[in-house]
């Protein structure tokens, strides 16, 4: 498999685009992030459909990527409304190929403390929290 077809396709990913997981996914590779540990390609379809039924107008925006061997490394900006507010994640993904090209390891890091800061009430105690545990270090801060 083409990394740049992978790209492409998560950057354009909707729901019938589900239907082609089998091309860049093993039928027995994994998925693991912050919520999530599943295994298998209908799990995983299952769960970006979870993404699409509970999320608005989500898409990735592929930043890098930095291949070797066998494992690409790929960082990205996720956006979605949810309830009618924009969300931003900024992460990483790493793959892990299997003989045939498909992916057999998926696993994403990202901070949820990203995501949680963004919502309303526990927004707001995330960022107390963040500010109190900053060590002043002199440099501007970047507002997060």
């Amino acid at each position: 498999m083409k990394i740049d077809k992978l790209v492409d396709w998560y950057q354009r990913l909707s729901p019938s685009s589900l239907n082609n997981i089998g091309e860049f996914y093993h039928e027995s590779a994994s998925f693991q992030d912050p919520f999530n540990r599943v295994q298998g390609s209908a799990q995983i379809a299952a769960l970006l459909q979870h993404m699409f039924d509970t999320t608005e107008s989500p898409g990735f925006i592929v930043k890098q990527i930095h291949f070797d061997g066998d494992v690409a490394w790929i960082s990205w900006i996720f956006c979605c409304g949810l309830r009618g507010r924009k969300l931003t994640i900024e992460g990483a993904s790493q793959l892990v190929l299997s003989q045939d090209g498909r992916i057999i390891r998926h696993r994403d890091y990202w901070d949820a403390a990203d995501l949680y800061q963004q919502l309303p009430l526990i927004g707001t105690m995330v960022r107390m929290l963040k500010r109190r545990f900053k060590v002043k270090t002199g440099y501007p801060s970047s507002g997060k």
